[in-house]
């Protein structure tokens, strides 16, 4: 009976959560300090100079930028906040998310060093992080992105990406000269959090020039550095001028500027890496969930609810707009349209949205709801073309 109900709660919850890396099943916090707690958590408190953070990386934070970096740099903020030693933070740094025996042994690591919550910050960790919440009961598995959790020791985490790439959809419309942009992608349109991204930004390109096309490259994989980069090069040989990625590394936008065009970042500001090509980037601030989550663990206050923070969480938001290359104008209209997202008056994926095959979405004075978004966006926006 206890494996029938298990199955059943498993195929509940898919259906009516969330998919894809960066997607997950977490429901809406409305703070970015997290839910309300009555009551005790479902673990003791860990006074704060023993507690132990570990972190799995798909990447290396020496980097120095996009997506490792990213979330190392929450890592570090959270450290910062609780006034955590450098000794209580455990990191794997390559574990290479689709080789499920690296990342059984890096997430072991972690617990024989002492580790009483462990990040694990790609997709593919999710399966193992399952397993092993089930063999090490005691031990916090939080993961960033996916659709799985249990109800005592495993949860998962993201965030409304999609809000900040609309944002960059509007620079970059602005921008184009060709009315061709490109975008890197790291899965298909099967895989909701890509996707959802992308149609967002192409909504934002519409918004302020409908007369843009977006042309979708797919390099199958969230971490290929050479498929990033050859991805770029076709998309600035079919005639794009403008270069947004859905991908971990900054590769795309060196090949923009390399070819004297321009591009959207993603994960950090990229205009470090780019500084001539680079308008602005789609950027996390994962310190705003490490520092909640952890903090819950050292208060005994920490319960397995998923979380789903926006820009109003302070979870996401863009980079400074790079002025010296951004469309006159671009400041103003993102701006604009920043604070109709924050105050609610626009949710990007509202009322009825046309699709590259001419069939419909949505409906009139509604909005997606987020299981719709996070799990069911398997089309493309008017817009986009495959490549």
């Amino acid at each position: 009976m206890k494996k029938f109900l298990g199955i059943i709660l498993a195929l509940t919850m898919i259906l009516s959560l969330f998919t894809a890396c960066g997607s997950n099943g977490q429901q809406t916090k409305p703070e970015s300090e997290g839910p309300e707690v009555s009551g005790e958590g479902i673990f003791p408190a860990i006074a704060k100079e023993d507690i132990k953070v570990g972190v799995i990386h798909i990447g290396n934070p020496a980097d120095g930028s996009g997506y490792t970096f990213a979330h190392d740099q929450g890592i570090i903020e959270m450290q910062k906040a609780l006034g955590l030693s450098d000794s209580q933070i455990i990191r794997k740094n390559n574990v290479n998310d689709t080789d499920p025996t690296a990342t059984d042994a890096a997430i072991r690591e972690c617990i024989e060093e002492g580790a009483h919550i462990i990040f694990g910050t790609s997709w593919g960790y999710m399966d193992t992080m399952e397993a092993l919440a089930e063999e090490y009961p005691d031990v916090i598995f939080s993961h960033g992105s996916g659709y799985k959790s249990n109800d005592r020791n495993f949860n998962n985490y993201f965030g409304r990406i999609y809000q900040a790439r609309y944002l960059t959809g509007i620079a970059a419309g602005l921008k184009t000269k060709t009315n061709k942009l490109g975008y890197v992608a790291a899965m298909g349109k099967d895989n909701s959090e890509v996707t959802g991204g992308l149609n967002a930004f192409a909504m934002g390109v519409h918004s302020v020039n409908p007369e843009a096309k977006v042309y979708v490259k797919v390099t199958n994989s969230w971490y290929s550095p050479e498929e990033e980069t050859n991805a770029a090069k076709a998309l600035i040989a079919e005639g794009c001028d403008v270069i947004a990625q859905h991908c971990d590394t900054p590769n795309p936008q060196l090949e923009a500027e390399k070819a004297g065009v321009f591009g959207i970042g993603y994960n950090s500001d990229m205009s470090k890496d780019a500084p001539k090509a680079t308008i602005t980037s789609a950027v996390w601030n994962w310190g705003a969930y490490y520092t909640w989550a952890v903090e819950k663990v050292i208060n005994g206050t920490w319960l397995s609810e998923n979380y789903y923070g926006g820009m109003k969480e302070g979870m996401i938001d863009i980079s400074p707009i790079n002025e010296s290359i951004a469309a006159e104008g671009t400041v103003e209209k993102i701006e604009e349209a920043k604070q109709s997202i924050m105050d609610g008056t626009f949710n990007v994926f509202d009322g009825v949205i046309e699709t590259n095959d001419g069939s419909t979405v949505g409906e009139e004075g509604k909005t997606l709801d987020d299981g719709t978004i996070t799990g069911g966006i398997n089309w493309y926006f008017k817009t986009v073309v495959e490549k």
